[in-house]
């Protein structure tokens, strides 16, 4: 609800495509400042009690920020100055309970043996589970209840996800790595040449699906001429049919291994995102993300796979940190972009990111399968 929920708010209380652009980018480029901390702190002090924390902190931010824009006349720049601060601020606290959640699956995965896999599977499941939810549940809430709605709503969420995660033991890592920091985790991840192609081709990767996602609510709303609704429920419909990959790619992994079913799924991503560079209607729009969203969910499956199976439990916080920081650059990038071409000129950046995202999974499934260090399957 946050990542593509806060987008449209800002569009709908601006009109500008600019600000929508900015707002993206302003949503991401704190959540790249708190992953320098966030894998510490997790190891430091635990994984239930930063996520408890981030949740609850969560909750308080976008309540007062429904209050403040229930006072607030439409349109003021106090509105804008409002929505652009609620960005930063949850994208700082998802993001800090993403990485106690992650820390925590990568711990499950561990205690599983050769079904890690199947156990990422189920917890990437989960993700796209409520990603099928929150687009649609956002632009529903906007279109019909306002800004008000939308906010109070992922209010409770967060409060009941403080509430389900109270049960958790809290057991820090490492309080020894936990001074490394980044410095540790980026020399962990350069001990792993498997990991770290895989992160490379998934950061041109990410380019193109973080242009498509900062884009979308412009090119829906402006260019299409389509309702807020219409936004979310193509990111909704990318989600079930990422949900119905992740669920294949478990049972392909099972019979073909880890690089097989990655490039499988590269080649299906790389191939659906050249087709949305050329898509002129919403309903090739709905389709071909679908499509990438689906090969984005074999790719992520394998990434997450090859992550838990790699990484040593006492340095996961922050080697996570670190892989999960360069995986998000990209979109802040995207954001500025957005914020910066024409919404007419947006079609030639998306091309040029699908060429990128093509050449950048080639080169590195071409690497990976010279590397002995890649498993061909984690059972």
């Amino acid at each position: 609800m946050t990542t593509y929920g806060i987008p449209l708010i800002v569009l709908a209380a601006t009109g500008s495509a600019a600000l929508t652009g900015l707002a993206f980018a302003l949503e991401w480029i704190p959540r790249i400042a708190t992953f320098t901390v966030a894998g510490t702190i997790v190891d430091r002090h635990g994984s239930a009690r930063v996520f408890r924390a981030a949740c609850l902190a969560r909750a308080l931010v976008v309540l007062a920020a429904a209050g403040v824009l229930a006072e607030l006349d439409a349109g003021s720049s106090a509105v804008t100055a409002t929505v652009m601060l609620l960005a930063a601020s949850t994208g700082i606290l998802t993001e800090f309970s993403y990485v106690a959640a992650e820390t925590e699956g990568g711990a499950a995965s561990r205690r599983a043996g050769s079904q890690a896999h199947r156990v990422q599977s189920v917890l990437l499941g989960i993700d796209q589970t409520a990603m099928l939810a929150g687009p649609l549940v956002s632009g529903l809430l906007l279109e019909n209840g306002g800004p008000t709605a939308m906010l109070g709503t992922l209010a409770g969420f967060s409060l009941l996800a403080a509430a389900l995660g109270s049960g958790a033991r809290s057991t820090p890592t490492s309080t020894v790595f936990a001074k490394g920091g980044l410095r540790a985790g980026w020399a962990t991840l350069r001990s792993l040449p498997a990991l770290a192609w895989l992160v490379v081709g998934l950061v041109a990767s990410n380019t193109a699906v973080a242009l498509l996602q900062a884009a979308m609510p412009v090119i829906v709303v402006t260019e299409l001429r389509h309702s807020s609704a219409d936004a979310g429920l193509i990111w909704s419909a990318a989600a079930a049919a990422s949900l119905l990959a992740i669920t294949a790619a478990r049972r392909a992994i099972d019979r073909w291994g880890l690089w097989p079913v990655g490039a499988a799924a590269a080649a299906l991503a790389a191939g659906a995102t050249l087709a949305v560079a050329q898509a002129d209607t919403y309903r090739s729009y709905l389709l071909l993300i679908a499509v990438l969203m689906a090969g984005e969910g074999g790719l992520t499956v394998v990434l997450r796979t090859l992550r838990s199976h790699l990484i040593p439990a006492d340095v996961f916080g922050s080697t996570l940190a670190v892989t999960i920081l360069l995986l998000l650059l990209p979109f802040p990038a995207a954001g500025l972009l957005v914020a910066v071409i024409p919404p007419a000129q947006l079609g030639h950046a998306v091309t040029a990111a699908a060429l990128l995202q093509a050449t950048g999974l080639a080169a590195a499934f071409i690497r990976l399968r010279t590397l002995p260090a890649l498993p061909t399957s984690v059972p």
